[in-house]
């Protein structure tokens, strides 16, 4: 009777451990999805104000043409990217073409001027705060999910509650880092 007690006391045990590993990680995992929807909401937003600002400017600098095409190419990019990998890619092409249509904007000081200029750039600083913050609060529900997934007890089982792999961070890749933290060279 005592050894029936022990192994149903063991048993019982051991489903409230697996319970706990599988909810942990359940959790972890909408977190995950929570943050990448509110990363997506942000880049959204980002694009939706981007056709106002580009026509914003090009009322002050027709003639930077190349700008324009860049910025529109750079959110055609972020409108098609799929998953953290394809969406960190499009990200960088797009915070590099916005820093070129920032330093057109130096370029013209009655557009730096301008009522509507001056709202759209405090929107896209406010959205860009928002995507960083964004990012962060994903990365970090990323590397909590990924340590839980790796740790033990629960990498002996994650694989069975059907947790398999390791999710994506929302990374910037060394080259295209580079490439956005250089100065942007505007001529005349």
């Amino acid at each position: 009777m005592t050894l029936l007690l022990i192994i149903g006391g063991a048993v019982i045990l051991l489903v409230i451990i697996f319970a706990a590993m599988y909810n942990g990680l359940l959790k972890l995992n909408i977190r995950a999805d929570e943050a990448w929807s509110d990363i997506s909401v942000q880049l959204k937003r980002r694009l939706d104000l981007i056709p106002n600002l580009i026509n914003t400017v090009k009322g002050y600098a027709a003639h930077e043409k190349e700008v324009f095409e860049r910025v529109t190419e750079a959110r055609a990019s972020m409108l098609k990217a799929q998953g953290p990998a394809e969406t960190g890619k499009a990200e960088n092409m797009m915070e590099s073409a916005l820093k070129s249509i920032f330093a057109v904007a130096e370029a013209y000081p009655d557009l730096k001027a301008n009522e509507n200029f001056k709202e759209l750039q405090a929107e896209l600083v406010d959205t860009e705060d928002k995507i960083q913050a964004s990012r962060r609060f994903y990365n970090g529900v990323v590397r909590d999910f990924n340590t839980k997934r790796k740790v033990f007890p629960t990498n002996m089982f994650a694989g069975m509650l059907g947790f398999n792999a390791d999710r994506e961070f929302f990374e910037v890749d060394e080259a295209e880092s580079e490439a956005i933290q250089k100065p942007v060279e505007v001529k005349f």
